[in-house]
């Protein structure tokens, strides 16, 4: 089977400051990573980064291990500067969700989040 992708969401946050703008899109994927399972794939500034039940169940287990309830993924965000960012974080709990954190330099932080369609 084909994998079936749907937008969730598209959405823009302005930066007056140079009339800039940081565009994200997230869609759901009906069959992504090595064991074609359902997860979400967030798209910003040329970067996909991806959920899927074999990179997310690593993250929950460090994360429970260590007392955690939100995991922000330096390596797949964008936080060139303190004033202008694109913060992408795992939340645990019951459903997992995927948190998006954008913020300009005129601009207040804008924060989403989207249910995982699995759990551990």
């Amino acid at each position: 089977m084909a994998d079936v992708r749907k937008v969730i969401e598209e959405f823009s946050v302005k930066d007056l400051e140079d009339n800039s703008a940081l565009n994200i899109m997230v869609e759901s994927c009906s069959e992504i990573g090595n064991d074609s399972k359902p997860g979400i794939q967030v798209h910003f500034m040329g970067r996909i980064v991806t959920f899927e039940p074999l990179n997310v169940e690593p993250m929950v287990y460090k994360a429970k291990k260590a007392g955690l309830t939100e995991v922000l993924l330096e390596n797949d965000s964008w936080m060139a500067y303190e004033d202008q960012y694109v913060k992408v974080s795992l939340v645990l709990g019951t459903p997992l969700k995927a948190k998006v954190e954008v913020k300009t330099r005129s601009s207040e932080p804008v924060v989403k989040t989207y249910d995982l369609p699995f759990t551990f």
